[in-house]
């Protein structure tokens, strides 16, 4: 008795595990998705694409002594503003100042050489004339005080430039700006052209941006441009394109363009960080798509796609597009699809081909107008 009831327990369970397996397969088969989904459409709105970019001084100069020597003195600091004339650095004067002191005295020697060939000259003058010495012997005294002249002229052209050369043992200020780099420290000898100080001009700034070589062609020099900065994205400043590089970055692949800003010089701080919005019509009556639509495949990771809704039988199939110009509210162009069409716009990751999706009650979030 015990064995038959134990053998009717073991089929009891037996059978209820397949009904409960057989409950579950169909479940798993007929998984429906629930998924948000975009009504693509033509962008018929004026349309900027955005380049971050950092504030820079129209007018940046490194500044170097033209001589070398020991920086005794350096009253500037990296922030501070300057006039022009103003001394930024010294170095010492020892060396220069005895160069000048021994010029000087060579100088009186040689104009005391000269002095004197030129009274022995007179007096040969005065013997050639009386035939006592032959031309020959005053061709050779003349030549002495020619000598002499020279050697005058030549210290004289020394000292000049050793007085320059104290004066260059200041370094000063050649226009009105800020000192925005400092390369040396008080007591540091330098050589000649080393650089000192780095002082940028503040009456005219710029923005420099990198474009990247599929938009070079859409950007021309003297084109108006918007400008904002991170510290104020709600004021647009007025600037134009002054420069585009005619080579790309090695590194980057990008060209480097330089805005200047037509107003707003206060507000925009040197190194400040901005945004440079170029107005495009090109993007007009493009079909545009939300970016949170676009995905890869890991067997075509290059290849951007969406899922498109066939919303007959309510099943995605993926297309490829291929993306354009990003767009504001994290819309950008697309190529491959068509006005009108339904595609998903949240939860990509997750579908399959053929995959039967479940659609909100409102299936239609327009993003354009048709034409």
């Amino acid at each position: 008795m015990a064995t038959n009831t134990f053998r009717l327990f073991t089929l009891g369970a037996y059978l209820f595990l397949l009904m409960g397996c057989s409950h579950q397969e169909p479940e798993t088969k007929s998984t429906i998705r629930p998924v948000k989904v975009f009504r693509v459409g033509y962008n018929h709105l004026e349309s900027a694409t955005s380049y971050a970019g950092e504030v820079r001084p129209r007018f940046e100069t490194t500044l170097s002594f033209r001589v070398a020597g020991k920086i005794i003195a350096r009253p500037v600091e990296v922030g501070d503003f300057v006039k022009k004339g103003q001394v930024l650095a010294k170095l010492d004067v020892s060396d220069f100042q005895l160069a000048v002191q021994a010029l000087q005295a060579q100088i009186k020697s040689a104009v005391a050489d000269r002095d004197f060939a030129k009274e022995d000259l007179n007096r040969y003058r005065e013997l050639l004339t009386q035939k006592v010495i032959s031309p020959p012997d005053f061709d050779r005294h003349q030549t002495v005080y020619t000598n002499a002249q020279e050697r005058v002229a030549a210290l004289e052209a020394q000292l000049k430039q050793t007085i320059n050369q104290l004066q260059y043992t200041e370094l000063a200020a050649d226009r009105d700006g800020v000192v925005t780099t400092l390369a040396v420290e008080k007591g540091q000898v330098v050589a000649a052209g080393q650089p000192v100080v780095k002082l940028a001009q503040l009456d005219e700034k710029e923005i420099h941006f990198d474009i990247p070589e599929q938009r070079v062609a859409d950007i021309k020099t003297e084109q108006q441009v918007d400008v904002t900065l991170w510290s104020d994205d709600k004021q647009k400043l007025k600037a134009k394109i002054r420069e585009i590089s005619a080579t790309a970055d090695s590194a980057s692949r990008t060209y480097r363009a330089k805005a200047t800003l037509l107003d707003g010089q206060e507000q925009a701080r040197l190194g400040m960080t901005a945004t440079v919005w170029v107005a495009s019509d090109n993007n007009n009556n493009q079909i545009i798509a939300p970016l949170s639509a676009i995905f890869t495949s890991q067997d075509q990771p290059t290849q951007q796609k969406v899922w498109l809704v066939d919303e007959a039988n309510q099943k995605v199939n993926a297309v490829p597009v291929q993306i354009g110009v990003a767009l504001a509210d994290e819309l950008t162009t697309v190529t491959g699809l068509n006005a009108g069409q339904l595609i998903v716009s949240a939860g990509v990751q997750r579908l399959k081909d053929g995959q039967t999706v479940r659609l909100p009650e409102q299936k239609t979030l327009v993003s354009g107008v048709q034409p």
